[in-house]
């Protein structure tokens, strides 16, 4: 089992159990309002060599009083710190929704640093940054927001009938509907590892030449995984995307020992 290195960071990055012989670490960053909680259930149904975390962004959960990021650069920025130090394990990011956009500046930052480069990205359930839409979720009221997230059928609607639930919940949610919809992507930002989209058969939010566009993005390998359901379909879908996750994994570290020979 590998040694938790002393840099792990546990304000910023959930561990749900320790892998029994990690090989690579898989990153997930959550969607917009999302902590990292979200990932629970994937991580325990991840092959024995995958060490699954999740970050936890500001503003959320046991975060909560501290202000969540509007800026998607910046929330990366902070990301790619935290994680630039744990150089034990191969880095592989899977991002969902706005993780997805978040996954993809943190990757680039890795990548122009030279430290902790991750050997994949894995972007889910969102549109190419390539394929920019004018969203404007942001500036809508409460109801507007929750009339939004209830659409996606992302949170619990008896949680978000409770008027504290909701008072926790919307502040985040705001920033990170304002991080994501007005972030717009640096044109020279291409990179060098591979990408794979996962994406639901009918999620409302992401067409399959949206998904595609996400090639434009890497100068290596790149592939789409469709699964049955919506924008969040994770949610019971597990075991399906683990093992999608573990065909992955294998095929990120195999282009990344052919690139360094």
């Amino acid at each position: 089992m590998a040694t938790v290195p002393t840099e792990f960071n546990d304000r910023w990055l959930r561990r749900f159990g320790a892998a029994r012989r990690p090989s690579v670490r898989l990153v997930c960053l959550p969607h917009a309002g999302g902590a990292a909680s979200a990932f629970l259930a994937l991580h325990r149904a991840l092959p024995p060599f995958v060490e699954g975390v999740a970050v936890q962004y500001p503003g959320r959960q046991e975060r909560r009083h501290e202000p969540p990021l509007r800026d998607t650069r910046a929330l990366a920025a902070r990301i790619a710190s935290v994680l630039e130090p744990l150089t034990d394990l191969p880095l592989v990011l899977f991002g969902h929704s706005m993780g997805a956009v978040v996954g993809f500046e943190t990757a680039g930052l890795l990548e122009r640093g030279g430290v902790n480069a991750p050997i994949g990205l894995i972007a889910s359930g969102r549109h190419s940054p390539v394929t920019p839409r004018h969203e404007t979720v942001h500036l809508r009221d409460d109801d507007g927001l929750i009339a939004e997230i209830t659409a996606l059928s992302g949170t619990d609607p008896q949680i978000l009938a409770d008027p504290d639930m909701r008072g926790m919940i919307l502040p985040a949610l705001r920033a990170d509907y304002t991080a994501v919809e007005t972030y717009r992507r640096d044109p020279e930002l291409v990179l060098r590892c591979p990408v794979t989209v996962y994406t639901g058969i009918s999620d409302p939010r992401v067409t399959d030449a949206e998904a595609r566009a996400w090639a434009q993005l890497t100068t290596g390998g790149f592939r789409v995984e469709r699964f049955p359901g919506g924008h969040f379909y994770l949610d019971g879908a597990e075991q399906a995307v683990a093992t999608a996750l573990s065909c992955d994994l294998h095929a990120f570290a195999n282009h990344a020992a052919a690139t360094t020979r």
